[in-house]
């Protein structure tokens, strides 16, 4: 018989243990090794029936037991501690508080999807993870920081596997109730509520949850309401379901719905208004036409509300490919905004202008998220070095006349929060060496370049951990493996096998993530027979453990994913090399420890950053990664190995795989494996190895952490935005504004007219000082709205300035009779060979954030520049 009704049924606790339900509430616990400890006292077999879940424990335990703990002086003992410990963390000052004044009062920081934790299973991969590192990261440091994202109730999905290898998608119905949220509540208990307007005169109604993770709230709006029929109610049903519309009706309820329910939160809380917004990713770019229209309301035009909008906007790209970026129809767009629907008081056309794709090549009937994103942000960055090269690169677009390398991108690498993704015994081993406190504070707070304290850990000890740790993770695969034969039909009978599967003494590798193309699950395919050979080598064995999820409307991937399937499947090598299905958080905290190798082969330049690698340094294993992302920013030979690539322009994709496979077997072959087997003199154990994860826990360990990664992110973006926003009062709003649009309509008219140097040979030495003087014309500009630079460097053979040094030059006295200006500076021959310079002018104001921000530049025409021809050699 089926139910026609459920409900969540809680315990209620006695009165001595009722600080259990605060600690389960927390999402600290997820990170927190203490709290975890004493939650699985409670009822250690219930606790790990419950995946490990507070909620889900509390609410299976047996009134009788709860009784005995409520009686146990020794437990209540360390109830009291630990509720002690998180009251400590969440009202004492922290790393924040220590800071100049200046900084925000607090942040909101908006993302699609946030991986906490496997017990609120809202994230689908990469992204999902470093936003729910970055809220635990800010926590630790005690940034101000509200999250805000969406509830799906069927998070993204659950994997399985069918008999012959192919990708099933299961979406379990999740309850909130039984998860670690709760409902914000108005005064008289009803639940606060958000609504957007709809075309056609309906409303879509949300809920919101609040999930508290550690100090920082976590906003998740949930459509799944009764005010709403059927169709809004499924907005929030799934993570990156649905087609056009519904992705549309998702990013609106995140980024316009997402402001109005932090504004709820601060008023029922009173928790400070955020002074800066953070757009993880283009999909919550409509917070900004959200801000712009609560400054309309106050009286402000567009243009003035836009200006006082960007200045305290940061925004995050994360994708390295315009495939990767939402877009959507320009009608599609139209028809959700205006009189009719959401923000009846901004006129369609300026929402359209801001998603346009106005550069060459762009699509003019496509609204682009990424493009409002950068538009709507005065600060925006990549998530590695790299990936700022490759953004500058790919939106140089948007700023034209400038060179891409000053488009205004910058980038901040991502890290990865220590707590969550450092294995206990890793955390004791350390502990041991520094003490409980210390070992914390470099794990969460960082700062220090390197880890001294590893120096001391004697070999023994390192290669006892790594042993022990790759022990359990043999133990975990046997189950997962088990469990997923089980799924594909297998009986008790015909899966003896398993129990031979992987041994804790042989080299382990890694490989785990999601599934696109371009991050090629199976190129270690690509040579079947060379790949057995290390497999199977009598001396040298290695073994391989592949998780990954390929997107539900991808079958490309999904191919992929049966492709390997396939190969683990062979008797030959399935003791050797396994396939583990429904890769998540839980899977994942199991398998970076336990691996010696991680391996990342995607195609360069196209990973963002990828943080697997990070997570599995933590933890002293090897990476074995193309040099993209973060590793081409970190990599040394004492932290792992680079495949070479062939990422040449002209290379056929098919044979590049060829290549840079047989480039991943060689160093399999000829380095790698006889690293991890060889044996030192009287230790007998692998010495150079050991040496390696040394290296990278010390060195690497403490560039990786989200601590880092968090407090770059204060100091280069949060900061200056603040300082930026609190300058932005509507006056200075409205000056700034109109003097764009007068530089805009001027533009035309400004001209650079003659340069002359005092060089009178096409030779100078090192050393020399030049003099520059420039005679231009400024239209309807002065000089205070402009900056006349001479930019030199070295030159190529196309006379392309690279490396370029930027001097202002300085009007001198009043125009000339025709009202052009005389500008004069120096110009410093301060480097050897193939030397140019040019001349070029920029708009000038004090609240912009960058020269490059308006997108204008004039320099000297063609018949100039050929008529000056002045090269140093």
């Amino acid at each position: 018989m089926k139910a026609i009704r459920r409900f969540t049924v809680r315990p209620v606790l006695p009165e001595p243990l009722r600080p259990l339900s605060d600690l389960a509430r927390n999402l600290r616990w997820s990170w927190h090794a203490e709290t975890r400890d004493l939650f699985q006292s409670v009822d250690p077999e219930r606790w790990a029936a419950s995946g490990g879940d507070p909620v889900r424990l509390l609410g299976s335990v047996p009134p009788a037991r709860l009784a005995e703990l409520a009686q146990d002086r020794r437990f209540l003992r360390r109830l009291a501690a630990v509720a002690g410990d998180l009251n400590d963390y969440m009202t004492g000052d922290r790393w924040y508080q220590a800071q100049p004044d200046e900084l925000p009062a607090a942040i909101a920081y908006f993302s699609p999807e946030f991986g906490i934790t496997a017990a609120l299973p809202q994230y689908s991969g990469g992204l999902g993870i470093l936003a729910g590192d970055h809220l635990k990261a800010a926590s630790d440091l005690g940034v101000p920081l509200i999250g805000v994202g969406l509830l799906y109730r069927h998070g993204y999905f659950r994997q399985t596997l069918s008999r012959d290898g192919w990708q099933q998608e299961h979406y379990p119905v999740l309850d909130p109730h039984e998860l670690p949220v709760a409902l914000l509540e108005e005064p008289d208990g009803t639940p606060a509520q958000v609504a957007l307007a709809l075309p056609g005169g309906r409303q879509l109604h949300a809920r919101i949850w609040l999930a508290q993770v550690g100090r920082v709230p976590l906003l998740m709006l949930d459509s799944d309401v009764e005010e709403n029929d059927l169709g809004e109610r499924g907005v929030t049903d799934r993570l990156y379901g649905g087609g056009s519309e519904h992705r549309l009706l998702q990013e609106m309820l995140l980024g316009i719905g997402g402001v109005r329910a932090v504004r709820t939160y601060c008023r029922l809380t009173g928790h400070p208004a955020p002074e800066v917004f953070h757009t993880n990713e283009g999909h919550a770019g409509f917070l900004g036409l959200e801000r712009i229209a609560e400054l309309c309301a106050e009286g402000l035009d567009f243009d003035s509300a836009l200006e006082a909008v960007r200045a305290g906007t940061v925004f995050t790209t994360h994708t390295p490919v315009p495939a990767g970026i939402d877009r959507f129809d320009r009608e599609l767009v139209a028809r959700h905004f205006g009189p009719e629907a959401e923000l009846p008081r901004i006129d369609v056309g300026r929402v359209l202008k801001l998603g346009m794709e106005t550069y060459p090549g762009g699509e003019p009937n496509l609204f682009n998220m990424a493009v409002m994103g950068l538009r709507l942000a005065q600060r925006a960055n990549g998530v590695s070095l790299l990936h700022g090269n490759v953004s500058r690169e790919m939106f140089s677009g948007l700023w034209p006349g400038f060179d891409a390398d000053e488009v205004p991108i910058t980038s901040v690498t991502n890290g990865v929060h220590a707590p969550t993704w450092v294995a206990p015994e890793v955390f004791r081993l350390g502990a041991r060496q520094v003490g409980v406190h210390r070992a914390e504070d470099a794990l969460t707070v960082g700062g220090s370049d390197r880890w001294d304290a590893v120096a001391d850990i004697p070999d023994q000890e390192i290669w006892e951990l790594r042993r022990g740790l790759r022990e359990q993770l043999v133990t975990e695969v046997r189950e997962r493996l088990r469990a997923s034969w089980r799924q594909r039909g297998a009986g008790t009978a015909e899966l003896g096998w398993i129990d031979g599967v992987l041994d804790p003494d042989v080299l382990t590798i890694g490989f785990a993530r999601r599934v696109p193309s371009y991050k090629r699950l199976t190129l270690m395919l690509r040579d079947r027979d060379r790949l057995m050979d290390l497999l199977l080598h009598p001396e040298r064995p290695v073994q391989i453990v592949v998780a990954g999820k390929a997107h539900p409307a991808d079958d490309g991937g999904k191919r992929l994913v049966q492709e390997l399937v396939r190969f683990t499947d062979d008797p030959r090598v399935r003791h050797r090399i396994v396939f583990l299905p429904d890769y998540g958080m839980g899977m994942a905290q199991k398998l970076y420890p336990g691996c010696d190798i991680w391996l990342n082969n995607p195609l360069r330049p196209l990973e963002a950053c990828g943080t697997s690698g990070m997570k599995a340094a933590l933890n002293g294993c090897l990476n074995l990664s193309v040099l993209d992302g973060w590793w081409d920013e970190w990599f040394q030979p004492d932290f792992g190995w680079a495949i070479p690539t062939a990422d040449g322009v002209g290379t056929d994709p098919d044979h590049r795989d060829d290549i840079e496979a047989a480039a991943l077997y060689d160093l399999l072959e000829q380095r790698v494996t006889p690293r991890f087997y060889e044996r030192g003199g009287q230790s007998g154990l692998p010495d150079r190895w050991i040496e390696m994860v040394r290296q990278t826990l010390s060195l690497l360990g403490p560039k990786v952490l989200a601590g880092r990664m968090v407090r770059e992110y204060v100091e280069r973006l949060y900061a200056p935005a603040a300082l930026s926003h609190r300058s932005m009062g509507p006056d200075a709003a409205r000056d700034l504004a109109e003097w764009k649009t007068r530089v805009r309509a001027a533009w035309p008219g400004v001209t650079v007219d003659h340069v002359e140097t005092s060089a009178s040979a096409a030779l100078a030495e090192l050393g020399t000082t030049l003099g520059l003087r420039v005679r231009v014309g400024l239209g309807e500009l002065g000089p205070d709205d402009v900056e006349v630079q001479a930019v030199s460097g070295r030159v190529d053979e196309e006379d392309h300035i690279a490396d370029a040094a930027v001097v202002p030059l300085k009007p001198v006295g009043s125009p000339e009779q025709d009202g052009r200006w005389v500008y004069e500076g120096p110009l410093s021959l301060d480097r050897t060979g193939p030397f140019g310079y040019t001349v070029r002018i920029l708009p000038a104001h004090r609240l912009l954030a960058s020269s490059a921000e308006l997108g204008l530049v004039a320099g000297p025409s063609e018949e100039l520049v050929e008529a000056a021809g002045l090269l140093m050699r």
